[in-house]
């Protein structure tokens, strides 16, 4: 038996069953979601003792005794019809995020996995929270349906990768109520050759290669995952950067060691780095002199793990004037409550304040150099005082792999001059 809030009753069921347990009883608990009103409490146990007595000692029904899943096996082909009933059929079936997809047809799948030298029924890692077997194929069939080129495949299936290192938390935020998202920051000289874009507008839409990536892992944690809005991904309000949020860092711009080469690789290799912020800022810096753009990011408050987006312009103001990566992260989080003090609330406690809070670890800060012309600053932050910590995997690519590049170098926008 279990206790569960109404609103997490449908949530209760589908993590019973994921765990081997279909029938389970949940009793719903008329207490408000993490209530600190202990009369709330109290009212809300005691009405529900009554309820709790009698599913413990019912006696189980039949498909209690011997609970059956489902043994059919879906059929290869989903649907068969134009364009419009294909989008209808996907929807209605809860295999989108919304928008229209493009039809993952044999052709369009097998199109896809080019992207790999990894055969079609590899496991790359299993997605919580319904532990899905994310095959080379299940993953292009999501990367097809997102609009992705082949030439994405091998940052898509990277990031499952990183999803799998438990240091991510990934277990936690694609399903908890504080609607985090994955961040994708790609390093490299892939970067350029998928035509990221890592200037001006890079978190905007527009770009085929940002959108498409950070929506094909979308698809593939709901899909594949099942990871369902309302189901299991109990985000309370939700967060618009679950369509995507994928950015490559100005390696040739920043006058600082790149974030691959800070995470332990070389200069130039392809890597993906992973985190997950449910928090986006902007803001401009009161003075641009160095020490204004600093203490402007200082004000942004990067609590628990945040990443600065630092353009090109202003990284070159802070490193002439002796601004280190190090250095500017220290001076970031000097006097920073940890993030599960701020969370708790305990930074209004007298004896927190009588002494300044030790400064949280760098290593909870990123620092990227990215972004077009201006004087804006973004930052993303992870709020909500888990513990998590920034993953970096490797992308590899396929043998055929300057072949792809070449094939698919001109999809690109070009814009007509009014």
């Amino acid at each position: 038996m279990l206790l569960a809030n109404p609103g997490f009753v449908r949530d209760a069921e589908s993590a019973a069953s994921n765990n081997g347990m279909p029938v389970l009883r949940i009793l719903p608990l008329n207490v408000a979601c993490e209530s600190t009103v202990a009369e709330d409490i109290d009212t809300g146990t005691t009405e529900a003792i009554p309820s709790i007595e009698e599913a413990l000692t019912k006696p189980l029904t039949e498909q209690e005794s011997s609970p059956q899943w489902s043994s059919e096996i879906p059929p290869r082909i989903a649907f068969t019809g134009n364009y419009e009933g294909v989008n209808r059929f996907y929807y209605r079936k809860g295999w989108t995020d919304g928008l229209p997809i493009v039809p993952p047809t044999e052709e369009a799948v097998a199109e896809m996995m080019t992207g790999t030298d990894l055969p079609a029924d590899h496991v790359v890692a299993t997605v919580i929270p319904r532990h899905g077997k994310a095959t080379i194929e299940k993953i292009a069939i999501n990367a097809v349906m997102a609009g992705a080129l082949p030439t994405h495949m091998p940052v898509i299936i990277a990031a499952v990768e990183a999803f799998a290192d438990q240091k991510t938390r990934f277990d936690t935020f694609e399903v908890s109520t504080g609607s985090w998202a994955p961040f994708l920051v790609i390093n490299g000289t892939i970067r350029d050759q998928i035509n990221l874009n890592y200037g001006s507008g890079a978190l905007s839409p527009g770009d085929i290669t940002n959108a498409a990536i950070g929506r094909a892992v979308g698809l593939i944690v709901k899909n594949i995952g099942a990871a369902r809005k309302g189901i299991e991904d109990m985000g309370v309000i939700g967060n618009p950067m679950k369509y995507t949020l994928v950015i490559g860092e100005n390696e040739k711009e920043t006058p600082w060691d790149p974030l691959n080469v800070e995470r332990g690789f070389q200069k130039g290799e392809n890597t993906l780095t992973v985190f997950f912020p449910n928090n986006y800022l902007q803001s401009v810096p009161t003075a641009t002199d160095a020490d204004g753009i600093a203490r402007s990011m200082k004000r942004m408050s990067p609590i628990s793990m945040s990443c600065f987006i630092v353009i090109p312009s202003h990284a070159k103001i802070l490193a002439d004037a002796g601004w280190t990566k190090k250095k500017l992260k220290e001076f970031l989080l000097s006097n920073v409550a940890s993030p599960i003090d701020e969370f708790l609330g305990r930074d209004q406690d007298e004896d927190i304040l009588s002494k300044p809070p030790a400064a949280v670890n760098t290593d909870s800060l990123m620092i990227l150099v990215a972004g077009g012309p201006g004087a804006w600053t973004a930052l993303l932050r992870s709020v909500g005082g888990i513990e998590n910590e920034f993953v970096t995997v490797k992308i590899n690519l396929p043998s055929n792999w300057d072949q792809l590049v070449k094939k698919y170098s001109n999809v690109v926008p070009t814009y007509v001059k009014y």
